[in-house]
């Protein structure tokens, strides 16, 4: 078990989407409400965007399939070992590289009208200066025009609840059961040690996983401020309420 975002998603990499009920159906849905937001954000209904901590490919399948063209990139090797697998499989035609966030440099071609950092990617991010690194680099993949788009767990409050655990989350199956939860162990005010458990029946017994990362519990006036010290524009928050996303959202404009 390692802390390190790419150890980690190397080892959670083939069980990611049993976090899910039904990985494809969050896969379109996230593709609903993410492209549609995309596309009015940038005003095209096919867009050149870079999903920069893809993962799986949890977004960058869905909006792919929308019409988009898009990039996926990830600190993870064995995430995009598997990224690709399922976008051939889908016959998605998506160009998938192993970059760092903080170093997107490495991606060549032409820049995006959209860079996109979904699902709480960017709290592995462990200081202000990889942080402004992060933006900086984001901004310099983009369009004149383009924008910046980020989603993060709440830590605003998080902060102050300071949660031990998350709740188990059960699915059921047609060969069994499964479940995941997370153990959270705060080190710091603002940095917490993530246990992800997952556990699922399997030829009559149980198996299960634990996979370990260190989070850092980012607030929004952090995020905005490294956007804004790099020369972004018009950084304005979403909330679930208003964005339909789970997370709050964060959009950025280059110009």
């Amino acid at each position: 078990m390692s802390a390190s975002p790419s150890a980690f998603y190397d080892e959670l990499s083939e069980h990611y989407h049993l976090i899910f009920q039904d990985w494809q159906t969050s896969i379109d849905w996230q593709a609903g409400v993410l492209g549609l937001l995309i596309e009015r954000e940038c005003g095209k209904r096919s867009a050149r965007i870079l999903d920069c901590c893809c993962g799986i490919g949890t977004q960058t399948l869905g909006l792919a399939a929308r019409g988009h063209h898009v990039t996926g990139s990830d600190v993870s090797p064995a995430s995009i070992a598997r990224a690709r697998r399922e976008a051939a499989q889908r016959g998605l035609a998506i160009d998938f590289r192993v970059a760092d966030v903080r170093r997107l440099d490495e991606i060549s071609g032409p820049p995006f009208d959209v860079v996109l950092a979904a699902d709480n990617s960017l709290p592995h991010l462990p200081s202000d200066d990889d942080l402004r690194q992060a933006a900086a680099a984001v901004l310099s993949r983009l369009v004149p025009d383009g924008i910046f788009i980020a989603t993060i767990r709440d830590y605003d409050q998080l902060v102050i609840e300071r949660p031990a655990m998350q709740p188990p989350v059960f699915h059921n199956d047609p060969g069994g059961r499964r479940f995941y939860h997370q153990v959270w162990d705060w080190t710091s005010e603002r940095t917490y040690t993530l246990h992800l458990y997952l556990t699922w029946e399997h030829e009559g017994g149980w198996k299960s996983r634990h996979f370990v990362a260190t989070h850092r519990a980012l607030l929004r006036t952090e995020l905005e401020a490294a956007l804004t010290a790099v020369g972004f524009q018009e950084v304005r928050w979403l909330m679930p309420v208003e964005s339909g996303y789970y997370q709050p959202m964060v959009i950025a404009s280059r110009t």
